[in-house]
């Protein structure tokens, strides 16, 4: 895509302003900004490609989005749900039916019981939704701000700075972060730095206390595989532990989510662990506990406790960076690294406790 430049749409005192024309590309009255040209010749339209890095043309954004067709397995939810829901519901007729048979009071009693639980169903639907539309909210936002922080976009950068805002207006420990950045935004004028400075004086307390989460569970989690008999009883720990953190942090960054809205974001999770090599973590943190010579220091069964701390370390580092509103831009955010000295100064205390 190339935007056209018509040199002569500006006044001179020694040309008028002539109407709007089409030129073809290999027309020689067409030239590029970027090529030299004769002075003496009066080029009549003026291509400007669009942004280039290292000489190739940059695409745009949708180039690379996939795009969006039929879904069989949707289908096959609609189906299966519609039917379970019919049966559900032809189950409670004929339950009620069979009440009112028997007596009035116990039919009614029924029916009053039947709506009772349909309000109770609307409530959790409506709940829900909400919980989808709030960890929506939040992807849109992380996703808007760090495109307006690379691009340096001041526009985009004060449009979802002020949905920040909003996302946080009633939380009052962010009302000092809050006052700092509504300040900011009246005097700063480049998109990269207003994210900058929101990452600094209002994200700052709340990744502060992501991290006493993360660690915290990380801690429990190195504890109890460390004394716990069976392998099973370490399976649940961890996954209870696991997702209890993921829940919290979305509560703390402002996403509330419900059942399905926590089943979402544990796939987003669950995604970023992919993409930044989660699958490879068990090797580089074991390399990490044998290079600080903590196989001499520690039992066996607590270094296995230690590196089953680390790894619930690395799935709070994905959770944060899939719960948080802004991406990290100043900073590369938390690392395993952080959580090691703690943990295995938690574990030599109880090794030495023994």
């Amino acid at each position: 895509m190339t935007r056209r430049t018509d040199e002569t749409s500006s006044p001179s005192p020694t040309r008028t302003q002539r109407r709007p024309a089409a030129f073809a590309l290999d027309d020689e009255r067409v030239r590029f900004a970027d090529d030299e040209h004769d002075q003496s010749l009066s080029a009549e339209a003026l291509i400007t490609p669009y942004d280039e890095i290292d000489g190739v043309p940059r695409l745009p954004a949708e180039a690379s989005r996939p795009r969006k067709g039929f879904s069989f397995g949707k289908w096959i939810a609609i189906g299966l749900g519609g039917l379970v829901s019919l049966s559900v519901g032809l189950a409670i007729d004929s339950l009620i039916r069979d009440l009112f048979a028997r007596t009035d009071w116990l039919g009614w009693s029924a029916v009053a019981l039947a709506g009772l639980a349909a309000l109770g169903l609307l409530g959790l639907i409506l709940r829900e939704l909400l919980g989808i539309m709030r960890v929506g909210k939040i992807d849109h936002l992380r996703e808007g701000l760090g495109q307006a922080a690379e691009a340096d976009d001041a526009k985009a950068a004060q449009q979802g700075l002020k949905e920040l805002l909003g996302l946080y207006a009633d939380r009052p420990e962010t009302a000092r972060g809050r006052k700092a950045l509504s300040g900011h935004m009246r005097e700063v004028i480049d998109g990269r730095d207003l994210v900058i400075l929101a990452e600094r004086d209002l994200l700052a307390p709340l990744d502060l206390e992501a991290r006493r989460i993360v660690m915290n569970s990380a801690k429990r989690v190195s504890l109890v595989t460390a004394v716990s008999p069976r392998a099973l009883v370490d399976l649940l720990a961890v996954l209870f532990e696991n997702m209890r953190t993921i829940r919290r942090l979305s509560a703390l960054y402002g996403g509330r989510p419900g059942t399905l809205g926590f089943f979402r974001l544990a796939r987003h999770v669950a995604t970023h662990l992919a993409l930044t090599g989660g699958m490879a973590a068990g090797d580089s943190l074991a390399s990490q506990v044998l290079g600080h010579g903590l196989a001499a220091r520690l039992s066996a069964r607590l270094g296995e406790g230690v590196i089953n701390g680390l790894l619930t370390a690395r799935i709070g580092i994905a959770a944060i960076a899939v719960c948080r509103p802004v991406p990290f831009v100043a900073t590369k955010g938390p690392k395993v690294s952080d959580f090691m000295s703690e943990l295995v100064r938690t574990a030599e205390k109880e090794d030495g406790g023994r």
